[in-house]
């Protein structure tokens, strides 16, 4: 009973699991086309500007 409560709550939900398929390595068997590939290329970036903002607001407020 504790386990199932301890990997439910580790468990990263819709926003972890794009998170997680816009990073990894396209599978070749999937098809894909240019639209999908720039969308998820544009989302990567945002993704990476936003953290490294955000790290810099933490740096720069608590130091």
């Amino acid at each position: 009973m504790a386990d199932n409560k301890l990997k439910a709550f580790f468990q990263l939900g819709e926003v972890g699991n794009y998170f997680i398929r816009v990073f990894k390595k396209t599978d070749p068997s999937q098809k894909s086309n240019l639209n999908l590939r720039m969308m998820h290329g544009i989302n990567r970036i945002s993704i990476l500007i936003f953290l490294a903002a955000l790290i810099f607001w933490i740096v720069k407020r608590f130091m």
